[in-house]
Formats: C-alpha cells, structure tokens, sequence
C-alpha cells in the first residue's frame, strides 16, 4: 500500500526553465511571429495540419498554467481561427528551421495527451512511442511515472512495463533510484493511481538486472519505507545477487527489515540465508534459520533438509546430521546422493563408521547407486581408525561393482599403507593406478617416499623418483625426503648426487635442502664440510636458522668436541637467533655425551633465565648420562626434581632408570620402578623389557627373564635382536645349550635377524662343551650369511679348539685371520703357543712367537710366563675372553 505522498512531492518549485528534475526544450515564438516572413510559402494543407497541434507546439507550461485540453478549441477564439482565414488567401511554403521547431513538442503537452489514455494503455504506449522518435523530446521523471502507473492497469501491458524500466534502469543518464521512487509515489497520488506494488518490484528487480546492486538495496529500502510490500520472489533474486557478490552483511540486514513487518518468505529464502551463513562458516546461524523457518510453520522441503544437514555435517556433528536425514525421510522427501554423501563423510570423520556403511547401505537399496565419494570417505574412516585391511578390503569391493577409484582413493590409500609398512601394497596401488592412466601427484610420490624410507627401501624409492622427474612432477619438498634419509644415514656420497640430480633438474634447494647435507656430514662426523655448507647457505641468500645451528652444535658434541659446540652456539646467539627448546635440550644432551653431566645443572638454571621450559626430554639425557657413569644415586635424584618440577616421566626416562638399576644389582628397586611404570599408565615399550631381561640375565637368574619375556609377548610385543640375544647369553652362562638354541630357532622361525653377537655367544657355548661340529655348522651358517667375524669371534674360535685340543684348526682360524686383514691379538696367540707347548711341540710355539714380533704384536707378561712355564694362565685366558 502506497503511504500519503509527502507535501513536498505535491508540486514542482518554479524556476526560469522549468519544474525542477526535468529537461525542458526552448519555448517557442507565437506562430503569427515565426511565419511572418513566411506565410506565402506555407501550403494550404500544412497550415491545417499545424491547427491541430497548436495546444502543444505554442509554449511551455508550469503546473500552474492550465493545462492544454482546457483551452478553448473554438476557431474563433484561438489561433487556429487566425490561420483559417488566411488560407484560402494565398499558398503558403514553411522552412527548414520552421518545420525542425515544428517537430519539438511540450512536456505539458505529453503528460496531458498520455492522461487523456489513462483508461487505454496500448493507446498511452502507441502515444509516447510515436512522440519519443520526435526530434529533441526528452523523457522526463515525470513522463516516464505516468505512463508506468498507465500501464501497470492493465495485465495486457505487464511486459512492456517491465521493458520499458529495464531499459529505463540500464540507461546511464537514469536520475537516482530515491528520485523516481519519490516521483512514482508522487505521481500516483497526483494522478489518482490505484497504488500497485507491481511497479515498484519491477523496479526492484531492474535494478538487479542492471547489476546496479547498491541502487537494488536502496530500492528495497524506500519501497518498504512506503509500506509497499516486495514479492518474494524479487526479494529472493536480491538476496541471491547478494550473497553471490558477498554482500552477505546486506542480505542478512535487509532480510531483518522485512521480518520487522512479519514478512519471512519462503522455502527459497531459506535456501539464500542458510548458504549465505554456511559460505561464512557460520554453522549455528544456518541451523538457527532452519529451526525459526519450521517453528513458524513454514512447509519445508527436501532441499530446505539437504542445506541444514550439509550444515550439521560441517561441524561435523554425525548424529544431529543422522537426525535430521531421518526427519527427511519421515516427511516423504528422497535425500539425494549428494545428502547422502555428506552425511556419511560426517559419519567417517567423526569415526562413526557403524552408521556409515549402514547408511551406504540404505543408500544403495533405495536406488542410489553408490559412488566414489561415499567409498573413499568410508576408506578415510577405517583408515583413521587404523584399520587399513578393511578400507582395502572395501576398496576392492566398489571395484568388483564398477565403482571407478580416482585420485583421491588412490592417494589415501597409498599413504596409509605407506604409514603402516605396507610398501608391497602401496607400490601395487601406485602401479595399478597408472594402469588406469591416473597420472599420480606428487602427495602420492611423497607419501611412497616416506614409507621406503622408513622400511629402507633406497631402490625403490630412486625408482619412483626418477619416475616424478620424468613426468616432472618432483618438487624441492620430494627430494628433501630423500636427502634427509641418505643424511640420518650419513650417506654422504649418495647424498651428493641426489643434490647435483636436484639442481640439474632446475629445483632451487631450500633451506631444508641445505639443512639435510649438513646432517648427513654431522652423522659422518665431518665438522669441516658441514660448516662449508652453512657457508653455502649463506652465499645462496637464505638465512640460517636456529635448526641449522643446533645441527651444528650437536655434531661438534657428538665428536666430542665441546669447545667448538659453545663456540657455535655462542655465533647462533650473535646472530639473533633465538635458540629454540631443541636447541636448549641438543646443549643439555651433549654435555652428558662429552661426560661433564655435572655441568647441566647450572647450564640448566642458565637456559631457564632465556625463557627454556625443560621437558621430559630434557631430564631424560640428565639421567641416561648420570647411569652411563655409573651413578645411579644422581640419577634417582633427578628423577625426583623432574618429579616435584611438574614433568611427567615417560617410558625412555623409566627405562634408563631400570638399566642402571639392573646396573648396580638394585632389582627390588627396578622392579618398584617397573610397578610405578604400570601404576602411571606407561605401556613398555621393547626397549623396557629388553633392559629388564638383560639385567635378569646379567645376574643368571633365567627365571625372572622368562617371565619378563613372556609378558612381553602376551601384551603383543615382537622381540627383537637384542632381546633374544640376552636370553641366548644368559643360558649359555647357566650352561643350559639346549634352552640357548631354542631361542636361536625361535629367531629363525620368526624371521628375527641373528647377527655377529648370537653367533658368538652360542659357538662359544658349543665350543665349551666339546660340540665342536655343531659349531662349525653355526660358523659356516655365519659365514653364508654375509656376516664377518670380529676379532673377539676369532678369539672365541681359537680359545675354544685349543682347549678341545684342535691346534691345527686353531691355526686355519689364524691364517682366515690373514686372508679378512684382520690382526690376530696377543690373546690369540698367547692360547696357540699354549696349546703347543700342552701338545709338547715347542718349535711351533717358538715360531708362533717369532711371527707375533713380526707383524708388530708385543708379547705381554703371560706371552713370556708361557714361554717359561710352557702354559696359559687360566685366569687370565678368561678375563681376556
């Protein structure tokens, strides 16, 4: 409904050219004055024509002048009246200037014929589309409203009063939206229209085409301002056009207009407010629209569920999303795939896999078939939840169905599999997928990367970069893998070369890059190559940072070289890098290394000052070092202040408590400790258990190994080298073989590696005992392995056939020694020349001697004493094995 028009709007203020807000073309002189001169040129039938239009063509009129049709048309009494006299006197001929003043016409004049057309509006339309081809007519504001409202009364003229303000609206020289607001109200009072909100959401909706948004807005605004009431559908285009042109803040303000006037739309409204707060990630707005809309009544409709449910999963909140799908459903809407999809990706996220797959069930059976989305997002759950072996598992059951894996299956996938060891898998994916000509990115190469690295697979992971250059896909990141691999190993050489691939393929090295060489010097313990680097880093613009420094410092440390590890640190603090906490801890750490563990605490109370909050890490290296020196009561005091300072102690600090506990033969305190462990939540981890059984073994008490060993295997735990190695030497020391190769066998059954020390320690056991063919098998079982004996085998070896009286064997054990460049101990031939001399063959005792002065060995004190006596001490033979 149109308001009161204000009193203002009623009449137009006088000026010398006319109304205000109108273009008025120049009034013209009395036709007795313009044809004066003229008057024999004009024909006779022109003059009868010019009678017809004297009431427009005379002069310009105000509001105030009365209005043309009211004029007398008498003959008589006008102009015309003069004209006809004159024309049957003689023929008369108009000029060019004449007839171009003839064709302008008055405003007065337009608004005057166009309202005598108010009850016709095709008639109105055909009026003004003939006067607006007229030469010098201007459409004014005013024109333009009246015939607006003429044509707003009839259904027959809704579409050209819809072109007519499109047009009008995209013109540039249109006058402001407030001024022809104010003019249609204006004018339908003047005139006595029928108010039609019609014309002014046709209005509204112009301004939109025209994309004139901010006019759109104002527009709105002034309409409701007369309590003129907006369609929804026009109301619904705006706030679209709004939200698309992130104009949200307008669409949320003008909406709260029209909820002042209890005016709320519709389902589609709806639709606009609740993607324009999810396009916010306002979450809870959207769902507060959804809840106010279906307490007012509002029907709502499928999509109106499919928004507020993308709304619930976006939290993601899975079982409010599950609440309203079932919602849905009950009001008889179908949710649609994409609904479905969302949901269960909700589902996955939130590990609620139960209702997933029950939900792609129920997917698929109402006809939806399933797709891809649905099936990587169920891959994602399982997956996260650790369960790889379902997600392939489902992943080749959509395959088996004609679900097509893409690349996002395929790389979720492959980095799992790659997190969990599974490499073989992961290559298969990889190789599968570029069978289906799915060219894999980079976050799939990076990801097999990081998997061989961890189960060091060098050749493989080569193989797959050569192939990311080739399709040249590599990134700086991807080589960064595999120099910080080849730098944890001190590869230095391979690490070169990847470098030189690196740059020949026009990658710039970052930081990283840099970072990584210097590493692998400081594994290799070349400090001088290292500090070149960090000078190359220098020269190639980048800027050192604190990582780069405390890889320095700690290589120095790990030499043992501390003085030079300050010096660093000391340049680091220069610089104005701030050393960060792993800087703190690598000092603390390093200080243990070199053996001055005394020194932490004041260093510690130091770092303290520079805003260093020690961590678990930090006294862990405080309390291995005070164990390594065999001091376990500093140890144990630590522990206590690490206690008392708030940190809670791990598995590495209980464990290297535990080792110098079994150290020092304190077992009733490593075992309260092992209690405290359980007590405190700490699951063991292998390297906990394997210092408890080697402390048991240690002291030969082979039945509190065994227990150990046996829960570790009850809580799922594999053991490993170390492990099996303790327990093998902690029978053969009680003289139990036959326990001892067991667990030999069990480490060949469970594919447990035996190295140099297991082979040692049971043919040394073997050898005690006089099996000697049985440790020639375990040798040669050894040597087919690729292992190579150490010195201490050799003496092991040697010791154990001279005292079974196999001199001659010892001596191939000598010349093996030769043939590998390994040099025979005096202890070595210490038991040779004694066996020879028990064998009462002195020559070859003398000459044995003769060859240790050859090659450089210097006889000992029992060298001699056996040379004297003509036998080993027994003693000594054993302190030296």
């Amino acid at each position: 409904m149109l308001c009161e028009q204000p009193r203002e709007c009623q009449t137009f203020p006088q000026t010398e050219e006319g109304p205000k807000y109108f273009s008025f073309v120049p009034s013209l002189p009395p036709m007795q004055t313009m044809f004066s001169n003229n008057l024999s040129l004009i024909p006779l039938k022109n003059l009868r024509f010019l009678s017809q239009f004297n009431h427009l063509c005379t002069k310009t009129l105000l509001p105030s002048d009365p209005l043309p049709h009211s004029q007398s048309q008498d003959p008589a009494n006008g102009p015309s009246s003069h004209f006809s006299k004159k024309i049957d006197d003689f023929p008369m001929k108009i000029s060019a200037e004449a007839q171009s003043h003839l064709e302008v016409i008055s405003k007065e004049g337009v608004l005057d014929t166009l309202l005598s057309h108010k009850l016709d509006p095709k008639s109105a339309l055909k009026f003004f589309k003939g006067v607006e081809r007229r030469r010098g007519f201007v459409k004014t504001v005013d024109v333009l409203c009246l015939l607006v409202h003429i044509l707003a009364s009839s259904p027959d003229t809704y579409g050209v009063l819809r072109n007519l303000l499109n047009n009008y609206v995209f013109a540039d020289s249109s006058p402001t939206v407030r001024v022809l607001v104010e003019e249609l109200v204006a004018c339908a009072v003047r005139y006595n229209f029928e108010s039609d909100s019609r014309v002014f959401n046709y209005l509204l909706n112009a301004y939109v085409r025209a994309n004139k948004i901010t006019d759109a807005v104002e527009c709105f605004r002034l309409i409701l301002k007369h309590d003129v009431v907006p369609w929804v559908s026009f109301m619904n285009i705006l706030l679209t056009t709004l939200v698309r042109r992130n104009m949200i803040s307008d669409a949320y303000s003008l909406y709260d207009e029209m909820v002042q006037r209890k005016m709320y739309g519709d389902c589609f409204t709806l639709y606009v407010l609740m993607r324009a707060c999810l396009k916010e990630g306002k979450i809870e707005e959207a769902e507060m629209y959804f809840s106010r809309a279906k307490g007012r009544g509002l029907e709502l409709d499928a999509a109106a569920y499919s928004i507020v449910i993308q709304a619930a999963c976006r939290r993601p909140n899975s079982n409010s999303a599950c609440e309203l799908l079932k919602e849905m459903k009950k009001l008889g809407w179908v949710p649609s795939e994409g609904t479905y999809n969302s949901v269960i990706a909700a589902c996955a996220k939130q590990g609620n896999l139960v209702d997933a797959l029950r939900l792609k069930d129920e997917m698929v059976s109402s006809g939806v078939p399933l797709n891809i989305i649905v099936v990587t997002n169920l891959i994602k759950g399982h997956c996260e939840q650790g369960n790889v072996d379902s997600a392939l598992q489902l992943f080749e059951e959509a395959v088996k169905v004609g679900v097509t894996p893409d690349m996002v299956t395929f790389s979720v996938l492959i980095d799992w599999c790659s997190k969990t060891g599974n490499m073989e898998k992961a290559f298969e994916l990889y190789s599968q997928m570029k069978l289906m000509a799915i060219q894999p990115n980079v976050y799939i190469v990076n990801s097999l990367l990081k998997g061989f690295r961890k189960q060091h697979f060098l050749e493989s992971a080569y193989m797959v970069l050569d192939e990311a250059i080739e399709h040249g896909i590599a990134t700086v990141v991807t080589y960064n893998i595999l120099l910080c691999w080849l730098g944890e190993q001190g590869m230095v050489n391979e690490a070169r070369h990847l470098w030189d691939k690196m740059i020949s393929t026009g990658i710039t090295p970052s930081l990283i890059s840099y970072n990584n060489m210097i590493l692998c010097h400081c594994k290799r313990g070349c400090m001088d190559d290292a500090c070149s680097v960090k000078n190359d880093i220098l020269n190639s613009g980048l800027k050192l940072n604190a990582f780069t420094y405390t890889l320095l410092i700690d290589g120095f440390f790990k030499k043992g070289d501390a003085n030079h590890a300050f010096g660093m640190f000391d340049q680091m603090v220069a610089a104005n890098i701030a050393p960060s906490d792993f800087t703190f801890n690598v000092v603390i750490s390093g200080l243990c290394k070199v053996g001055r563990v005394s020194e932490t605490k004041d260093m510690l109370n130091n770092f303290l000052k520079q805003g260093f909050i020690p961590s678990s890490v930090t006294y862990n290296s405080i309390i291995d070092g005070f164990v390594k020196q065999g001091a376990i009561d500093l140890a144990q005091s630590t522990y206590r202040e690490m206690c008392e300072s708030g940190i809670s102690p791990n598995v590495i600090t209980c464990t290297s408590l535990i080792n110098g506990l079994c150290r020092s033969r304190k077992f009733d305190v490593a075992l309260r400790m092992y209690n405290d462990m359980k007590i405190m939540g700490l699951e063991l981890d292998i390297t906990a258990y394997s210092v408890l059984i080697d402390g048991f073994c240690k002291v030969q008490d082979m039945e509190g190994a065994c227990k150990f060993f046996s829960e570790l295997l009850e809580v799922g735990l594999v053991p490993n080298s170390v492990v099996y190695n303790s327990m093998i030497s902690g029978f053969v020391n009680v003289n139990n073989m036959e326990a001892a190769l067991n667990f030999h066998k069990k480490m060949v059954e469970n594919n447990v590696p035996c190295d140099l020390q297991t082979y040692t320690t049971l043919i040394n056991g073997l050898l005690k005992e006089g099996k000697l063919n049985f440790a020639s098998d375990l040798y040669s079982e050894m040597l087919s392995k690729g292992i190579i004996p150490d010195t201490f085998m050799y003496n092991v070896m040697v010791s154990g056939l001279c005292n079974q009286g196999q001199l001659e064997k010892g001596s191939k054990i000598l010349k093996e020694m030769d043939g590998n460049n390994i040099t025979p101990t005096v202890l070595i031939y210490n038991t040779l020349i004694a066996g020879y001399f028990r064998e009462e063959n002195p020559q070859e005792a003398f000459r044995l001697h003769d060859e240790m002065l050859d090659k450089g060995l210097m006889p000992d004190d029992t060298t001699y004493d056996i040379l004297v006596n003509g036998k080993l001490n027994k003693s000594y033979a054993h302190a030296r094995a």
